[in-house]
């Protein structure tokens, strides 16, 4: 006896209980993946602290673990930014320290601090994207996504709000597709993007590796809490959330004001009600009132001009609300209410600005930082040398995008339109939130970080939406029509209505025709869909894209272990090959880290540049003069006046300060690619440092390919210390300096201060002061040596700093007019310093400009003058080139490596002018190169 085959129904429960098994299962293999992927590093290496800010994030936390929370607090470091020092307990972010703790304390105690710190990353990193499935999901949800702008625009100009029930298509446990299929794609795109790999793989202990999973957690509650009137308490999780965003990491701010714009978006488009008066009410007030308790933050959400934004949308909604409680009270119109909201409105206005007129004198307001000021200017113009000198500062390209996203920057898009398809109070925060992730991330190419989750979101909301009805295609049987009766019944119902219409009154049957002639369009067409033909065709495209999708999404995957391996890489240590073709583990840096802890005194004090403080305070445990922090720009400046400035002063500087010197060497990003920007940042305190009119200090440089140093640059301590008895001609002096280690590389040099100033050092230590008696914060001065030095700074003004009362126009006129045209800067600075050198010359008894003729004419060699001289041709520069030659007229003689010299350049390039310049002067035109060509056959195109 045949089985009965089983009823429409049950196929359907069946079909939805095994398509959420897969569900669960492809979550739960997506969270290991997440977290698998991001110990590559830890699985090569071991469990190593990368970068630089981690070490200090490391140190910090086995400072909490040691001395507990109230002297953590209380913490003033004086091994760090000598001999100012700093309090690190009231200024870091200090919720990743107390969270290692917790987990040391209360998890995994037999575990290693160090192991949990390197591991945290990899664990925080799973949890982001668990969270970033959370919102896709909840966003996707049928009551999420029943709406659309056009409904909406409809709504805000008829003053309603019309809630649409979404098309329902439950699953297992009240679970809806396509929303477990837009979480499943959302949270599987966020494991392996390297938009968040890049900051949160195993070692990687930095304070976003957390604060993505916090960003996540409080986007997540603020999103749950906007579906219903009673998810409104899901506010208060939000500001939960979000106090611990903000003991993790300054990127708060972002979120605070996110979750701002939306809540006055949603007034904008008329969708205030008790659900988002509640919701953000509680997330704002609980939120702020638990922000306010960081140290770090303090007051600054009511006092700093990033963080007031959110504040006055809370105060906004605190009107708002009570404008409709009059109205309900005195059953206002439309035109009533509005009315009495721009009043109301209008006498809060007034009052705002009494007090903030009141308020601003008296330097209340806390100005933009340069870094988010930087967000709204062009790269390296935000006016301040030290923010324009990070790397990580950059505009993002297309190429980064893709580079960190793939090809989740495609399906983001398609995501973002589907929102407006399906729109929502929750879902338009993802509208919110994209764009402005995408704006700050084109400006800075560090917070591409900030696109992972929303990009994730989008583009799983567009697979997962693509993947659903795919699916259905070749599941769900054909829609159930009605029955001939029902049909009837539903006519005559429609024909009825329409007689009785058309007997109470005469009214045009245009709406009706124009109504059925729609009706008559959409059944036509659902009826060629349901046909035979039609199936097929959706049945052939839905296996296309699946096919296509799944192509992508492998060679997504592959790219993503792939790049992974790149992200893993520990600065501190890495992998080069050698000439036999075999591959190396290269540890200089911890080897001479460690060297230094060994090898010198516990007080010794150690200058280098600020990237390496906190690697060096970590690891050799030993006094450093500055680090990442960068709290202090006029120090920071002093350091890179030491290592910029000649050999003679930097060395009066570094033994006032220091006991050693370590040097990164080695080319790549070592000190001396860097030290443009030292240069760069010590002028902006110390004027006289480089040049007068070179505030971007384009006279200190490299002048060709070749890495040919500037005259100040060739005179830097800097230079002289990287060079070393390792380039020609360059050695540092032996009565000042001593080499005591070289790492096995040559990536590390460390050299011992000879005569260091033991009345300075001694001043240091007996001169600190109180804020006051037996307090323990104890800040340092500098000694009265290195007055002569400090006596000539001018303390940097930031454009942001207008409570300093104090401006520094001309420096930043000049110095943006440098950042805009950096050839012409460069070509000024090299035109000025050679003019001072000739003076010098000219005083000093120069040699006569015939025999000095003479000399360059005969020796070939590339330099920063035949450098110069060929710019100023090719630029055709008649007018500077002629100054030139009128100061110096045996520079008209200089030869290059390949024999070339003015004469030739200038017939290459068909200029009369200069060519005639030339033969005033007296160079001849007949002469031969290394190929034996004459100036005249580069005129007539002659190659050999």
């Amino acid at each position: 006896m045949a089985k009965k085959a089983a009823s429409p129904s049950q196929a359907d429960e069946i079909y939805a209980w095994a398509w959420f098994g897969i569900a669960a299962y492809a979550i739960g293999s997506i969270i290991f993946t997440a977290y698998d992927i991001r110990l590559a590093a830890i699985k090569e290496y071991g469990p190593v602290i990368h970068e630089f800010d981690p070490y200090f994030n490391f140190r910090a936390t086995e400072y909490l673990y040691d001395h507990g929370a109230k002297k953590f607090f209380q913490w003033f470091d004086t091994m760090v930014w000598y001999p100012l020092g700093r309090p690190v307990g009231t200024t870091i972010y200090p919720g990743m320290q107390f969270t290692a703790v917790y987990i040391k304390r209360y998890l995994l105690e037999s575990w290693s601090l160090n192991d949990i710190c390197c591991y945290m990353p990899a664990w925080f990193g799973a949890i982001a994207s668990m969270f970033t499935g959370m919102l896709a999901y909840e966003c996707a949800l049928p009551g999420n996504s029943s709406s659309n702008v056009l409904q909406w625009l409809i709504d805000l100009v008829k003053g309603n709000r019309t809630e649409l029930a979404g098309v329902k298509r439950p699953m297992a446990l009240g679970y809806m597709s396509p929303a477990v299929e837009c979480g499943v794609f959302a949270l599987g795109m966020m494991a392996i993007v390297p938009a968040h790999l890049m900051r949160s793989v195993g070692g990687g202990y930095d304070n976003e590796s957390i604060a993505v999973s916090a960003m996540v957690i409080t986007f997540y509650c603020w999103v749950r809490s906007l579906r219903n009137e009673q998810s409104a308490w899901w506010g208060a999780l939000s500001a939960l959330a979000y106090f611990y965003m903000v003991a993790a990491w300054g990127g708060y701010i972002f979120v605070l004001n996110m979750v701002g714009v939306h809540a006055a978006f949603l007034v904008a488009a008329g969708r205030f009600s008790n659900k988002v008066y509640t919701s953000y009410s509680l997330f704002y007030f609980i939120g702020t009132a638990l922000a306010v308790q960081v140290p770090v933050v303090g007051w600054s959400p009511l006092k700093s001009l990033e963080q007031l934004g959110p504040c006055a949308v809370f105060f906004a909604y605190q009107l708002l609300k009570v404008c409709d409680t009059i109205k309900g009270k005195k059953k206002m119109s439309r035109t009533g209410l509005l009315v009495l909201r721009i009043q109301v409105f209008t006498a809060a206005a007034a009052l705002g600005a009494v007090l903030i007129m009141a308020l601003a004198p008296k330097g209340y307001f806390g100005p933009l930082s340069s870094r988010v000021r930087g967000l709204f200017v062009k790269h390296t113009k935000t006016g301040n040398p030290l923010v324009d000198s990070v790397a990580e500062h950059q505009p993002a390209s297309s190429r980064a995008y893709f580079q960190y996203l793939h090809h989740v920057c495609s399906l983001a898009p398609i995501g973002f339109m589907m929102v407006f398809a399906n729109l929502s109070d929750a879902s338009s925060f993802l509208l919110i939130w994209g764009s402005a992730a995408y704006f700050f991330s084109h400006k800075m190419v560090r917070l591409i970080l900030l696109t992972a989750p929303i990009a994730s979101v989008l583009g799983g909301i567009a697979a997962g939406r693509m993947f659903a009805w795919c699916v259905r295609q070749f599941w769900e049987t054909q829609e159930k029509k009605p029955s001939s009766a029902e049909s009837n019944k539903s006519n005559e119902t429609n024909t009825g209505s329409k007689r009785g219409k058309n007997k109470k009154g005469k009214k045009t049957t245009n709406t009706n025709a124009s109504s059925d002639d729609f009706s008559s369009l959409k059944a036509s067409w659902d009826s060629a869909l349901s046909s035979s033909e039609g199936v097929i065709v959706k049945r052939s495209l839905a296996a296309m894209i699946i096919l296509m999708g799944y192509v992508l999404a492998i060679n997504f995957a592959s790219y993503c272990w792939k790049l992974s391996g790149d992200l893993s890489n520990p600065t501190i240590i890495v992998k080069a090959r050698l000439r036999d073709g075999r591959i190396i583990k290269v540890d200089d840096y911890r080897d001479a880290y460690t060297w230094l802890k060994d090898n010198t005194p516990e007080d010794s004090r150690i200058m280098a540049w600020w990237d390496y403080g906190y690697q060096i305070t970590a690891i050799a445990n030993r006094t450093t003069l500055a680090d990442g922090n960068t709290w202090n720009h006029e120090h920071i400046a002093l350091l890179g006046k030491a290592l910029t400035t000649s050999e003679e002063e930097g060395y009066e500087i570094a033994r006032h300060m220091a006991d050693y010197v370590l040097v990164w060497g080695g080319g790549g990003g070592d000190d001396l690619a860097k030290s443009p920007h030292l240069a760069r940042i010590a002028n902006s305190v110390y004027r006289d440092h480089c040049p007068a009119g070179d505030p971007t200090c384009r006279a200190f440089g490299f002048v060709d390919r070749e890495g040919s140093p500037s005259p100040m640059m060739e005179r830097s301590l800097l230079y002289r210390l990287h060079g070393n008895k390792v380039k020609p001609d360059v050695e540092a002096d032996p009565k000042k300096w001593v080499e005591v280690y070289r790492s096995k590389y040559g990536r590390v040099r460390i050299y011992k201060i000879l005569g260091v100033s033991t009345e300075s050092k001694e001043w240091v230590a007996n001169n600190r002061k109180c804020d006051a008696e037996g307090s323990w914060f104890c800040p340092g001065t500098y000694p009265p040596g290195l007055q002569h030095i400090l006596s000539r700074k001018k303390d940097f003004a930031q454009l942001e700093d207008f409570n300093r009362g104090e401006a520094d126009e001309e420096y930043q006129k000049q110095y943006f007019e440098a950042l805009n045209d950096p050839a012409r800067a460069s070509r000024d600075a090299r035109m000025r310093e050679r003019k001072e050198m000739v003076d010098k010359k000219k005083s000093d008894g120069e040699k006569g400009q015939k025999e000095k003729a003479d000399e360059l004419y005969n020796k070939w060699q590339d330099t920063e003058d035949t450098t110069l001289m060929w710019n100023l041709i090719a630029s055709n520069k008649v007018n500077e080139l002629e100054q030139w030659l009128k100061e110096e007229p045996a520079m008209a003689f200089i030869r290059s490596k390949d024999g070339r010299g003015p004469m030739w350049w200038a017939f290459e390039q068909r200029n009369e002018p200069i060519t005639k310049l030339l033969m005033k002067v007296g160079v001849p035109h007949t002469d031969r190169d290394s190929k034996g060509l004459t100036p005249a056959d580069l005129l007539e195109g002659k190659t050999e």
